[in-house]
């Protein structure tokens, strides 16, 4: 028996009045565009890195060291932790940001936190496309964090409150599919860029100021979530809003449960110390701390952010690396679809679990092919058959996180908590992630010039342990209004022991949940 369990489609809140109406998709689509502010940095960094003119200008001793054949090994080329910090600090920055937009967005609303996150964005970005020095490139990037730590607070959870729970995961999904797109497009304005005479890495790093304007646009024509609404005591412009995007006259079983839920919100005080403290919420602290940490220990920023660093690194040519580079993207938006598909189909933890094994599968066979060229000693070179393999396993690896770690990642941790502490899980899940996105961002140069190719095998054992805490500890929540949550972690044969009868709201058990 695995430790989990699935939910039906029908019964209780499943069946609230209403459909999935042309408003609520638009809205959400819109709102998923905060991810494009996260998804251009990530692409954008390692391609501009791996650009001469950058390097010359800002990491001179980085240049010199890839011309002047000293540590020239396939593993510490870029081994340099100036470097790593342009990157790696825009995630302590969004870590730090995170915790205060918590506050702005429980207190404002999610609108006002998506206006922080682009406005700020907005200015690292310029700050970036004009820099001087590195001072400025990391003020810019530091701005940028505080945008990505607000963007990635208030984003995920618009998209779970304004999404009807039977399309929860698909319109979710949207915040990641912009996060790929974004990738993508930073890729080839890389390659596009890297072909220009003069200044092509300050083109690269100003367009960001694209979607961040995009996010500075939204937050003005968006609706604000009828969740907000409530906890603000905007009782009847929650109501009206709930019937606008339900499509139904008829709203009154799910507003009076977001109204009990809202009531139960206000009860609570410090949602930090009960989300700590209070053993029904023990589910919620895990995985909004565990999911964003194991996410991160997929290596997926190891392509990401890296990728064209680390395929010039094994050898690729200049325009290979790039050009890999947007492959890889491509196969990220292209899988992304997939879970967008398959997500409200059939459910979380198949995703997780297929994704995972394929992901281990892969790095183990990188790690492989490249310990096979280079051994210990980084002396080598790549055959293009053996390049062709290893690109092609590393795209197989981005289609496995594409469609389970990646979406899922803020997908779950927004839908499992309920009213009263879900700015801080969120403002948890968002600062583990962004914490651990720093650290790979940071050192990831620098472990791959001492592990070699077994920093692969490394990451492939990571995934290994994150698969089977899946397995045992994740109850399926597909289909589950998200204030009825507590009833899944009752059913779940490990969680139960911290639920309390009291944290199940209405109907009975068996209409939604059955053990498996």
């Amino acid at each position: 028996m695995a430790g989990g369990a699935f939910v039906s489609d029908g019964g209780g809140g499943g069946s609230y009045e209403g459909g999935v109406t042309t408003f609520v998709i638009i809205t959400c689509l819109v709102a998923a565009m905060g991810g494009l502010l996260f998804g251009y940095d990530l692409g954008i960094s390692g391609g501009v890195t791996s650009m001469e003119e950058f390097l010359k200008k800002f990491f001179p001793e980085v240049d010199r060291q890839m011309h002047s054949g000293k540590r020239e090994t396939a593993y510490c080329k870029f081994d340099n932790q100036l470097l790593q910090l342009f990157t790696s600090s825009l995630y302590l920055a969004a870590l730090a940001s995170s915790f205060a937009a918590s506050a702005v967005t429980r207190k404002y609303g999610r609108k006002i936190s998506m206006f922080v996150g682009g406005v700020a964005f907005l200015i690292g970005a310029l700050f970036n496309a004009f820099a001087v020095n590195v001072a400025m490139l990391i003020i810019g990037r530091l701005l940028l964090g505080v945008g990505v730590g607000f963007a990635n607070q208030s984003t995920p959870v618009y998209l779970s409150e304004m999404a009807p729970a039977k399309l929860r995961g698909a319109l979710n999904i949207g915040f990641q599919m912009a996060i790929t797109i974004g990738i993508l497009i930073a890729n080839l304005i890389n390659y596009g860029t890297s072909k220009m005479a003069r200044n092509g890495w300050r083109v690269s790093l100003g367009l960001a100021a694209v979607p961040a304007v995009v996010m500075v646009i939204g937050s003005f024509v968006l609706p604000d979530t009828p969740n907000s609404m409530l906890e603000r005591g905007k009782y009847e412009q929650a109501r009206e809003m709930l019937q606008k995007i339900r499509g139904a006259d008829n709203v009154d079983e799910e507003f009076q449960d977001l109204c009990d839920a809202c009531e139960a919100a206000k009860k609570v005080e410090n949602p930090w110390k009960n989300i700590f403290n209070k053993a029904k919420y023990r589910p919620a602290l895990v995985f909004c701390s565990a999911i964003p940490f194991f996410q991160q220990f997929t290596g997926i920023n190891v392509i990401m952010f890296y990728a064209p660093v680390l395929f010039k690194t094994l050898g690729f040519a200049d325009d290979a690396s790039l050009i890999s580079a947007v492959i890889t993207g491509v196969v990220n938006v292209v899988s992304t679809l997939v879970s967008i598909y398959a997500v409200d189909r059939y459910g979380r933890r198949i995703l997780f679990l297929e994704g995972g094994i394929q992901m281990i599968v892969c790095q183990i066979v990188v790690g492989t092919l490249i310990g096979m060229k280079f051994g210990t000693t980084g002396a080598g070179t790549l055959t293009p058959a053996t390049a062709d393999w290893i690109l092609a396993f590393i795209c197989l690896y981005v289609a496995g996180f594409a469609w389970s770690w990646g979406p899922l990642g803020w997908l779950v941790p927004s839908e499992i908590c309920p009213l009263e502490i879900r700015p801080a899980g969120q403002a948890i899940n968002v600062s583990v992630n962004m914490f651990f996105t720093f650290l790979i961002g940071q050192f990831f140069l620098t472990m791959l010039c001492h592990m070699k190719f077994g920093l692969f095998y490394f990451f492939g054992g990571m995934v290994a342990v994150m698969t089977v805490f899946i397995y045992f500890l994740l109850p399926e929540t597909r289909g589950v209004p998200i204030e009825e949550m507590g009833r899944v972690w009752k059913q779940h044969p490990f969680w139960k022991r911290y639920i309390p009868d009291d944290a199940v709201i209405g109907g009975s058990e068996e209409t939604y949940v059955k053990e498996v």
